[in-house]
């Protein structure tokens, strides 16, 4: 099987580069908007332990709203399922940034991985604690996920983030006065800013979600229960308003960040991470999308069946 899936990669990585229309970096953080669109990678960790690459595999990028499942994972470990009254589980059906349904509903996101439920989900990590104690919880906790100490905060694209990112402020204060922050809105906003700019290779990235994809060996990190709520969200919710698109072309879960990556979970099988930095009209990498479309029928890994 792994050879067959080297010569896959070989094949899907040769057909992606051969694609005119790469998409567009995220233009709104300027240290991303600076990034060559014309690149790509995948890394397939699979239950065996090998790791099956292509392309850019080891390129490091920001993994930005990535990093919102395994935040998500450390407040399970922490206070389990209270978590959900500060923060729903439904698809929004609306840009993740967006604060029209923040008003609707007063102050409780949709789901914690729209960045209004990703804020809420920081700040219940950093109430009682500092952001350096906060961001070494959840960098560490990647570190271990992945068995790699290597994993570090690209401060420059979190200073870019910074200096930029007043939507996000916005959904801070928004939140805030609606009683669904602890934590004053900048010390909340500074930290998930800092971890959406965790920087990460392919291959770093699919072997951090193994524990998620319930691969031996990894389920220490994030507990089989955990592993199940994770998946769920991301199948429902992983891709914003694109989420039931992805579900549609790829049945997988799988979670997206502007900054062009892509992780994706085959439960029991594999887990995956794809980047490509040129973004579609849903705010996900297009190229990585493709590829995880190309990747799943190819395998037969769609949770509901056939090629």
């Amino acid at each position: 099987m792994n050879t067959d899936l080297e010569e896959f990669l070989t094949r899907l990585d040769g057909e992606i580069r051969a694609e005119g229309d790469w998409g567009k970096p995220a233009d709104y953080i300027p240290e991303l908007a600076r990034i060559d669109p014309a690149q790509f990678g995948i890394a397939v960790a699979l239950a065996d332990g090998t790791i099956v690459t292509a392309g850019d595999a080891e390129r490091r990028f920001s993994i930005q709203s990535i990093s919102k499942v395994f935040s998500l994972a450390c407040v399970l470990g922490r206070i389990g399922e209270q978590i959900w009254t500060r923060v729903g589980r439904e698809s929004s059906g609306a840009r993740f940034d967006s604060i029209l349904l923040l008003e609707r509903e007063q102050g409780r996101p949709r789901n914690p991985f729209i960045n209004a439920g990703a804020i809420v989900t920081t700040d219940e990590l950093l109430t009682g604690r500092s952001p350096k104690e906060t961001l070494s919880e959840i960098v560490n906790f990647v570190r271990a996920a992945a068995d790699d100490d290597d994993i570090h905060i690209d401060k420059t694209v979190a200073r870019s983030e910074t200096e930029t990112g007043w939507r996000n402020a916005a959904l801070a204060n928004y939140l805030k006065s609606f009683g669904n922050l602890k934590n004053p809105p900048e010390l909340a906003l500074g930290t998930y800013i800092h971890q959406c700019a965790i920087e990460m290779t392919c291959v770093q990235l699919a072997r951090a979600g193994r524990a998620i994809a319930g691969l031996p060996g990894a389920t220490s990190i994030i507990s089989p229960a955990k592993a199940r709520r994770l998946n769920a969200l991301m199948m429902l919710c992983g891709h914003y308003d694109g989420s039931g698109d992805f579900a549609f072309r790829v049945g997988l879960p799988g979670k997206s960040g502007v900054g062009g990556g892509i992780l994706l979970i085959a439960p029991g099988r594999a887990s995956v991470a794809i980047w490509s930095p040129g973004l579609n009209a849903y705010g996900n990498s297009k190229m990585a999308t493709l590829a995880a479309e190309k990747l799943a029928q190819h395998m037969g890994w769609s949770v509901f069946g056939g090629r």
